[in-house]
């Protein structure tokens, strides 16, 4: 009886062991496949930003901020969280280091509008491509309070651009859009997203006219 109990207790020791190499190994498969996942998930989305970039080639190259700097009429400290189509918030630019989230330092001078970016590619916005400002509360995928994030439009290449900045101090968004102008996107999917102020000026008088 003592030795059919020790047997038995042998087997159930036996079978426990085998138990925990067999969910070791389990345990090990589950690490390397979320690890081949996560490999794949970040080479689709490199691939698709490297297409991306292709897709925007007809973008021109960004104007360098100035050598030698204008009187700053604005100024803040922050962070750039990216470019997108005007009025269309999801549809990130990538073409020269537009699309990498960074530290910013802003500076709106008679010139226009400088951004400095540790890290990645300074740009300019000289002040004739300016259409306006607007606090907002997303931008690129980033989704902010309602109100926190400044968003400056600007003409580049033909086309307008929607650039987000979140201020040290958000409550410094509003004197920029005071100094820029308050500049809406169109609520109408078939039309041009964005107008400069004198088209929309000059369409207004057009119309007048004909009246």
């Amino acid at each position: 009886m003592t030795a059919a109990l020790y047997h038995l207790l042998a087997e159930e020791q036996t079978e426990r062991r085998s138990q925990e190499v067999t969910d070791w190994a389990a345990r090990i498969g589950w690490i390397v496949g979320i690890l081949f996942f996560l490999a794949l998930v970040y080479w689709l989305m490199r691939e698709g930003w490297k297409w991306r970039a292709v897709l925007q080639g007809d973008v021109p190259a960004l104007t360098p901020a100035p050598a030698v700097p204008a009187d700053p009429r604005l100024h803040l400290t922050g962070r750039y969280h990216g470019t997108t189509t005007a009025g269309q918030w999801l549809d990130r630019i990538v073409a020269h280091g537009l699309g990498a989230r960074s530290r910013a330092d802003v500076t709106l001078t008679d010139e226009g509008v400088t951004v400095l970016r540790p890290g990645a590619a300074d740009f300019h916005i000289p002040a004739g491509r300016v259409r306006g400002a607007r606090l907002d509360k997303g931008i690129a995928g980033k989704v902010l309070t309602e109100g926190g994030l400044l968003v400056i439009t600007w003409e580049h290449g033909g086309r307008l651009l929607d650039s987000g900045f979140r201020a040290d101090r958000a409550a410094e968004h509003a004197a920029w859009v005071g100094a820029l102008g308050p500049f809406t996107p169109h609520e109408d999917p078939g039309q041009d997203h964005r107008e400069p102020s004198d088209t929309r000026k000059t369409r207004k008088t057009r119309k007048e006219g004909a009246r």
